[in-house]
């Protein structure tokens, strides 16, 4: 069996927090096809990993699918001199991700039993509820019982103020292209106040997780990590500074009491030896998507293990990047729980040949091979978004 393409698939959906879903093919000369993804936040970022997938497919057609160790070096590498994060492991991840779909189709076996098989039965998840429905404390309620009613025992928001996005869909906060990094008083008590309503409604039992973002500088994130621990009993606060500093994660995570989360930013398992080693995270949460794929989400997680720090993958995009992420943690023990961007995930329904098995806050996994999802093509080619 020999590679024969690598097919970005740039859709339109709404339901994508950004607009569209950034989807990969790599098909084979036997007929066998697997799917990745990377989706990432941004359209023009989008669009140069399309160019960067094209090129990748000229230099890999020709070679087994099989040899996805092989596969994941020979692309990582091509890229070390001009810097193998980022955009070349993105690509690295949704090819890695199809490559293990297809091996698991050849041999009619669910990814999670070619990863030592499942330590468990099914997927714990945390989510979000939509922040949009916020419009009133009446509304907040509502959104955050439908949550806990559904099953879930963790849900996750970002309770500072967005200013919207531009046309360049970049958040609003990056003012001229610099990070702001403060908050106003009155946005930290008006999150402190959104807090507190979302933990009195949940209750005790329910972990509330805090997400920053990373758009903070030290002494702001530290003021508002504590006004949360205050406000909110948060059981953590997630990336608090920009991911490009350790230094400044340190010292936010010297000066709260809330357990600190990090990672979907993190690239490869390089990225994660540092905060291992200094005890900079209490939970770590790679993103199969970005950070290397399957291949590299088993490594990270076997780090993590070693450190006795639970794993909690990141997602906010497509299906695949749910299923691949759940593939994975079948078989680590050390996992938390696995984020969804919705608690009711039928918005996928029409982007895949049958709904995800999700019920009482946990999603179940088939017995079907490879990811145990096929995308639905027709829906593809009607909301591709053409490329000059």
């Amino acid at each position: 069996m020999k590679i024969t393409s690598i097919r970005p698939w740039l859709i339109k959906s709404d339901a994508s927090y950004w607009g569209e879903f950034l989807f990969v093919e790599v098909t084979t000369n036997e007929g066998v096809s697997g799917w990745g993804e990377i989706t990432t936040t941004t359209r023009l970022a989008n669009r140069a990993l399309c160019t960067i997938l094209r090129q990748i497919g000229v230099a890999v057609t020709g070679e087994d699918p099989a040899r996805i160790e092989h596969l994941w070096h020979k692309i990582f590498r091509s890229f070390t001199y001009m810097g193998s994060r980022g955009a070349a492991v993105e690509c690295v991840s949704a090819i890695d991700i199809a490559l293990w779909d297809i091996r698991g189709k050849v041999l009619g076996k669910p990814i999670y039993e070619l990863l030592g098989g499942p330590v468990r039965d099914e997927i714990a998840l945390y989510t979000h509820p939509n922040q949009a429905k916020f419009t009133s404390k009446e509304a907040v309620v509502r959104e955050i019982l439908d949550i806990v009613e559904s099953g879930h025992t963790a849900l996750k928001f970002d309770p500072y103020p967005h200013q919207g996005r531009d046309a360049d869909g970049l958040p609003r906060e990056q003012r001229d292209g610099y990070l702001d990094g403060s908050m106003t008083r009155k946005d930290e008590r008006e999150a402190a106040e959104l807090t507190a309503l979302i933990r009195e409604t949940a209750g005790p039992d329910v972990d509330i997780l805090i997400d920053a973002h990373g758009r903070f500088d030290v002494p702001t994130a530290i003021r508002l990590c504590r006004s949360l621990e205050e406000a909110g009993q948060i059981d953590w606060f997630e990336e608090p500074c920009p991911p490009e500093s350790l230094n400044a994660l340190k010292q936010v995570r010297e000066k709260v009491s809330a357990a600190i989360s990090w990672g979907e930013r993190g690239h490869t398992k390089w990225d994660f030896v540092p905060v291992l080693e200094n005890k900079l995270a209490d939970y770590i949460m790679p993103d199969v998507t970005w950070t290397g794929g399957i291949t590299e989400l088993k490594k990270i997680s076997a780090l993590c293990e070693a450190y006795y720090v639970p794993v909690s993958p990141h997602d906010a995009a497509g299906p695949i990047n749910v299923v691949a992420g759940a593939q994975v943690m079948m078989t680590v023990p050390n996992f938390y729980k696995l984020e969804t961007s919705e608690w009711n995930l039928g918005k996928y329904d029409h982007l895949i040949d049958r709904p995800l098995d999700v019920s009482n806050g946990s999603l179940k996994l088939t017995s079907r091979p490879g990811l145990g999802i096929e995308m639905n093509r027709d829906y593809l080619q009607a909301h591709e978004i053409e490329l000059g």
